[in-house]
């Protein structure tokens, strides 16, 4: 069950004009589910995106990247299986998917975004998706947005979509995305999937720029298990046939509107983190730089000994200490530190707090979200990222994933 996370209302996803979407249910691997996604693009429309940071990255991630050089025509996108550890087979199979696209959007293969998700170290079977091509195509519709983020869930159990409208000086940009993730989460960046599309008008290299940033501030904020995965991607989509973001008041507040919605949608995939029951915000504030707040943020995070803490609402916060001490700060003065739970003060000076209580440590984790907030006192840097705990569900769904 997802932390406050209902699903999305189907009224509440703005169409991108410029861009449709096209679902079919390919069998690729349960018959009966929506697991095959098209997204056609208006032509030129500009692409941009940011992918695994994995050595062992999939064949579809590898020619999303090199795709990414030519004007984009359309996304493709499977569910059920990952494409990942598949060798030069695998890049045939996922040209042979772009292939089957582009002959019918009348398009170079060159021109098709291919994306997977779901088994590692599975044959891609090709057939099936390239059957299921001409569904995907003839159903393309610019209001299909909830179908699309249906059609990319793997262990998700709410699909993953948000839409806002902004004002810029020639008139409203309308910006709509999809996410996918649930676990095999973690920064650069996680078993994730992230489509963001708009109808303005931006430059390619002012797209590639911007997605860089706002991945850095989103989905790079994000971990529930520490995994990077073979086959995350972010793609920003700006279809060209809206207003322009000419001035530079306008592209400020269009990167703010993509970032919104791109914060919404990895917080989304914390909330539905597989087994999760816990949304927790993990704040490290007053460090020198932001490399080393983040640095303790993900050492909390990432502790399994803390996310279990988590889940049984145990205030045992020495665990979150000792995560901060091995935090990769050699200088760090632990004397200086202070710890809070909320607005509880645990620690002061490094050391348990005179006037805190167990019970107030109790009472905040028990909520279904909760802040840990770390302050160095060192500097005025800050970092903040998500997380959730780790439950003894989590432990099933990974167990039996490929059951």
């Amino acid at each position: 069950m997802a932390v406050n996370l209902p699903p999305p209302d189907p009224q509440s996803l703005h169409r991108v004009p410029g861009v449709g979407l096209g679902v079919a249910m390919a069998g690729i691997k349960k018959p009966g589910r929506k697991d095959l996604l098209v997204v056609r693009l208006a032509r030129g429309a500009a692409v941009a995106g940011v992918f695994t940071k994995n050595r062992f990255c999939a064949a579809p991630v590898l020619l999303a990247r090199r795709h990414l050089a030519n004007p984009v025509c359309a996304l493709v996108v499977n569910t059920g299986n990952a494409n990942a550890g598949t060798g030069k087979d695998g890049l045939k199979r996922a040209l042979a998917v772009c292939k089957a696209v582009a002959e019918k959007v009348q398009a170079k293969p060159l021109q098709i975004l291919p994306f997977s998700t779901g088994v590692i170290m599975e044959p891609l079977p090709v057939e099936r998706i390239v059957a299921g091509v001409p569904a995907a195509i003839a159903d393309l519709r610019e209001d299909n947005w909830l179908a699309a983020a249906e059609a990319i869930m793997t262990t998700d159990t709410v699909p993953k979509a948000y839409s806002r409208k902004v004002r810029l000086s020639g008139g409203e940009a309308v910006i709509t995305g999809i996410a996918k993730g649930s676990g095999m989460i973690h920064p650069d960046m996680a078993t994730m999937l992230g489509f963001v599309a708009m109808d303005a008008r931006v430059s390619r290299n002012n797209l590639q720029a911007m997605v860089k940033r706002v991945s850095d501030q989103s989905f790079n904020c994000i971990t529930v298990d520490g995994d990077t995965s073979t086959n995350d991607s972010f793609i920003l989509i700006a279809s060209g046939v809206g207003v322009e973001a000419s001035s530079e008041e306008d592209k400020k507040k269009l990167e703010q509107a993509v970032l919104d919605v791109s914060q919404r949608l990895a917080q989304a995939i914390i909330r539905d983190g597989e087994g999760a029951t816990k949304f927790v915000t993990v704040t490290v504030e007053r460090g020198r730089n932001e490399a080393e707040c983040r640095k303790i943020a993900y050492a909390i995070a990432h502790s399994p000994l803390v996310k279990t803490a988590f889940f049984a609402s145990d205030p045992n916060l020495g665990r979150i200490l000792c995560a901060i001490g091995y935090g990769g700060i050699g200088d760090l003065d632990t004397g200086k530190v202070d710890l809070y739970i909320d607005k509880v003060r645990v620690a002061r000076c490094g050391g348990r707090d005179m006037r805190y209580r167990e019970e107030q440590g109790v009472r905040a984790m028990k909520k279904p979200e909760f802040t840990v907030r770390a302050v160095l006192n060192r500097g005025k840097a800050s970092a903040t990222i998500w997380t959730c705990d780790f439950s003894y569900d989590y432990v099933k769904i990974n167990a039996e994933y490929r059951s």
